[in-house]
């Protein structure tokens, strides 16, 4: 790499990070240029059509990349977006990396691509916690704790996708179990299931949702 080449803090890879001639890695990233002028907006763009949460082994392979390379080049695309007061901000959502709106500018974008944001009743969240914390498990499990009848709000939650079969309980009658999906986890902007609030952190939540009824 030549020395006359713009470089940036913290984007130096090793040679062999940027693929060898002849394997098809040099027309994505010409080993005569820094690795960032080619991944951090070839990231972007790809964030940006997808608009799902992606997975960096998927980025990785269409862009015939290492995996770190696509990390390192993610660090250098959310620093860009935050210092130039971006519109939008990447999120490590559902074991992804996805574009989203600032929440800053959250209104603006309901205001003129219409709808409103998402919402669960009381019972929905109820339920959707159980599971979360509790998974895998059956209706029976859900209704034990809630103390009501649950099949109705499992079945909605289940149909928005937040909600997901994994299996059956191998007891008599072998009743379906479930647990929280991918969608779950891009809903509350979680990446994985060890992001969820602690039991402390859940009974400061509610307490403020108490106050706020």
């Amino acid at each position: 790499m030549s020395g006359d080449e713009p470089t940036e803090p913290g984007m130096q890879l090793p040679e062999d990070a940027l693929g060898q001639p002849g394997q098809g890695r040099d027309t994505i990233l010409p080993r005569a240029r820094p690795v960032h002028e080619t991944v951090v907006p070839a990231l972007e763009a790809m964030l940006f059509a997808s608009g799902d949460p992606v997975k960096t082994s998927a980025l990785a392979e269409v862009l015939e990349v290492e995996e770190a390379v696509v990390e390192l080049a993610l660090g250098v695309l959310e620093d860009r977006l935050e210092a130039r007061g971006s519109g939008l901000q990447l999120a490590r959502v559902a074991k992804g990396v996805q574009l989203r709106t600032h929440p800053r500018h959250a209104e603006l974008v309901l205001g003129i691509v219409g709808g409103r944001p998402t919402r669960l009743s009381r019972a929905a969240l109820e339920v959707l916690s159980i599971v979360a914390y509790q998974q895998p498990v059956t209706r029976g499990d859900v209704e034990d704790i809630r103390g009501v009848a649950c099949g109705a709000v499992m079945k909605h939650l289940l149909e928005r996708g937040v909600l997901r079969v994994v299996g059956r309980r191998e007891v008599p009658g072998r009743p379906l179990e479930y647990g929280t999906s991918d969608a779950f986890l891009e809903l509350f902007g979680l990446d994985t299931l060890k992001d969820l609030p602690t039991l402390a952190e859940r009974a400061a939540l509610e307490e403020d949702l108490d106050g706020g009824a």
